[in-house]
């Protein structure tokens, strides 16, 4: 009986376990992002701590590595705000006198309205437009919240490495006290070993991101398409994520390269169309073997393995993850079977090699 309750308790502690884990599966995100912006500003907040603190004041260095990252992320929000803040209200004053070319068959809009027969298929289709417009109003509401979510969460994650960064001492030591010495000392090990394969995974993909939006800036800049710094600064960005990052930059260069001529177009459609093949195949995993120490083809296997199960998050953390569960493995490896034994044995009952030798010349 104590068997069988046992076993049933086992049970419904694991399914409740599971529904709290899917209850706050967006927090534990939140959590994990954080921990992994954390693990990749601790170096540098040590970094201040020392070189320009004196090794005190940690608080202090925290602070100041966290306010040159928020305004770097301003800057860069900046950078896209003001265009389209600028190229808006531009486009607001001329609406009015576009929509009226339109109407009278005037200019570009007009003369394609014109030949399309499209003003007379929007009279004759007003009630059906009147309905569809309505039937907006839920997605917009849903897109609204979307957009609210990734503001807190943004926010939160924000706060959350911060705090990790600034109390991470104090936990990590806390928690390394309840082993014993030999064991804290290896996980201290363990952890600094994957904190660094955290940080060699950032600074290559920023090193990637580099090289794809300055390559995209020159084609752009050739091809004379307007706004050439600001799309390479987001084809950069969007390249951050792995595999899919170069496809979605690549799509807004695209566009704006047709948008300005059909030759521009199809100039940045061949380079993105070469460059993707050239970073997903060759550029991407020599720099992540150098950086993160990890095999090529381990590396697209799992950006492959944490696309499919969580999507651009998976994406992005499935490469120092692999790395991290290697250095584990390793370790795990050297202690339990790889490590040379303390002291040689030979055969099955493990008889000391020294005392096996001392035997032979005995026999002699």
């Amino acid at each position: 009986m104590r068997t069988i309750l046992t076993t049933i308790g086992l049970v419904l502690a694991t399914a409740l376990l599971i529904y709290i884990v899917l209850q706050i599966r967006q927090v534990l995100t939140w959590i994990v992002v954080g921990a992994f912006f954390a693990v990749a500003l601790y170096p540098l907040v040590g970094w201040v701590q020392r070189r320009l603190l004196g090794g005190k004041r940690r608080a202090l260095a925290t602070f100041l590595v966290f306010l040159l990252v928020f305004i770097l992320l301003a800057a860069v929000i900046a950078a896209f705000a003001v265009p389209l803040v600028n190229e808006g209200t531009k486009l607001a004053g001329q609406l009015p006198q576009q929509i009226a070319d339109a109407r009278a068959g005037r200019g570009p809009i007009g003369d394609l309205l014109q030949r399309t027969n499209a003003l007379q298929w929007v009279q004759d289709n007003q009630d059906k437009i009147s309905k569809f417009a309505s039937g907006l109003t839920a997605p917009a509401a849903s897109v609204a919240s979307g957009f609210a979510t990734g503001i807190a969460g943004t926010l939160t994650v924000f706060v959350l490495a911060y705090l990790m960064v600034l109390e991470g001492p104090k936990v990590v030591d806390g928690s390394l006290n309840v082993f014993r010495p030999t064991t804290s000392e290896r996980i201290r090990q363990v952890g600094g070993d994957c904190a660094k394969s955290v940080t060699g995974y950032i600074s290559g993909n920023l090193l990637i991101s580099f090289i794809c939006g300055l390559l995209t800036y020159f084609v752009l800049l050739i091809c004379g398409v307007h706004f050439a710094a600001l799309i390479a600064l987001f084809v950069g960005i969007a390249d951050l994520m792995p595999l899919v990052g170069a496809t979605i930059g690549g799509a807004v260069a695209v566009l704006a390269g047709f948008i300005h001529s059909v030759p521009a177009g199809i100039a940045v459609l061949v380079f993105f169309v070469l460059y993707q093949q050239l970073e997903n195949h060759l550029l991407q995993p020599l720099v992540f073997a150098r950086t993160v120490k990890l095999n090529p083809l381990t590396v697209i296997i799992a950006i492959l393995i944490g696309v499919e199960l969580m999507g651009i998050l998976g994406a992005l953390l499935a490469i120092p993850v692999a790395s991290m569960i290697q250095v584990i493995l390793r370790d795990v490896w050297d202690h339990r079977r790889g490590r040379p034994k303390e002291e040689p044995t030979v055969g099955v009952d493990k008889k000391p090699a020294t005392d096996a030798e001392a035997t032979a010349v005995q026999s002699r």
